[in-house]
Formats: structure tokens, sequence, C-alpha cells
């Protein structure tokens, strides 16, 4: 690694956990739209695919409509999102040393509202680039290009921490450091080449070892 001037987080999987939270209510949508069981097994695989990505993979009639009923499935599950053990002395440290952070997620801004504004993450967050602010979405590298035009820097000065194939995908578009949230991810699958893989979230600090070299 070296040391970079910032660094941007995907969300779920990676600043949290969110596992149950989408896919359950994923196995309801699936019931409704099929009139099939599946397992959490079997919906597991979607975990790492945007939202209207896993209503394509589906094959949904009406696929906005589907999508929106399956966010508010996961904004009325009770087991809601939990912040991954670690991650405030993580993002306290980073922004005592002065590293700017930052968020890349295919979340909605409600659900950004929801999930991170309600649990006061967001104070750490310099800007937040979200569904709803590019055309297109990861693995395209818009939303990371889009994130560093906001913080007028430059790809090499900047690592990416997310949990899934796309995040590493967005990343190598955009010419990024990758660093992959192990303790996230539901598969290893297309993690190609990390410049670290962090196992737990306060494996994140050795950044700042790297920014005093």
């Amino acid at each position: 690694m070296k040391p970079y001037r910032a660094v941007i987080y995907d969300i779920d999987g990676t600043i949290l956990n969110t596992l149950n939270m989408n896919m359950y209510p994923l196995m309801r949508i699936i019931k409704e739209e099929t009139g099939e069981d599946w397992s959490f097994d079997q919906v597991l695989k979607f975990a790492p695919y945007p939202g209207m990505k896993v209503m394509e993979e589906l094959q949904v009639r009406d696929r906005e409509a589907t999508y929106a009923r399956w966010v508010k499935y996961v904004n009325e599950y009770e087991e809601k999102a939990t912040l991954y053990e670690g991650f405030e002395e993580v993002f306290q440290k980073l922004h005592e040393a002065g590293i700017v952070q930052a968020v890349v997620s295919a979340k909605t801004r409600e659900q950004y509202e929801i999930d991170i504004v309600s649990k006061g993450i967001d104070r750490y967050m310099s800007t937040a680039v979200l569904a709803d602010d590019t055309r297109t979405h990861k693995p395209d590298p818009e939303p990371l290009l889009e994130c560093i035009r906001r913080l007028d820097l430059k790809a090499d000065k900047v690592i990416y921490i997310g949990d899934s194939h796309s995040d590493s995908e967005a990343a190598r578009n955009a010419h990024m450091d990758f660093g992959y949230a192990r303790w996230g991810s539901v598969s290893d699958a297309g993690i190609l080449s990390p410049v670290c893989t962090f196992e737990k979230p306060l494996e994140l600090l050795n950044l700042l070892y790297y920014n005093e070299l």
C-alpha cells in the first residue's frame, strides 16, 4: 500500500451488516413474483448486486415497481442494519489524521438517510455518491469518478474499500486502488489483486501507518 489522501467506502457489506435485512425481503419478493420458495442460500448470490441488477436477473415484469416494493420491505424489516464492530474507532482516527472519507454506494438517498445519517455516520463523510447521483452504477467507474471529482483528488491518491466483485471492478475501471473488506463478503470470486485484504474493520487503521512513512 501507499499513502492515501482519501478513503472511499461502499456501504452494504462494508460499513454496515445489511445481509439479513436485504435477503429475507428479497425472498418475499421472489415468492410474490414467481410463487417459488427460495432459500436464504439461494438468494445469497444476489447480495453483491446493485438492486436493479437483481431485478434484471430475476426477469420481473415491472422492475422499477418491484424494486420499490423490495426497498419498502427492507426499510420495514425489524432487524435493521448494524455498524460493523470497530468502525467508530476507524472513522474517528482517520478523521483525526486528516484523511478524507467518503461513500460510494448504490443505495438511494432515502436508504442513506435511514441507514447512515440516522446513525450519525455521515458526520465523517465529506461526500456521498448514491444511486440517484449518476447515470450508470458499479462496476462502471462513473460513481467513483464523480466522488473524486467532488473531492478534487486524483484516483491514485484514493483507495476504495468494498466487499464485492462489482466494487473491485469499479475501482479497477476507475484506475483506483481497491481494499477488499473480506469481513462482509459472501464470495471471493472475481476479487482480483486488491492492494490489501482486510479481515476486520480495525485493520483499516493500518492505512495510518503508510501515511506516516
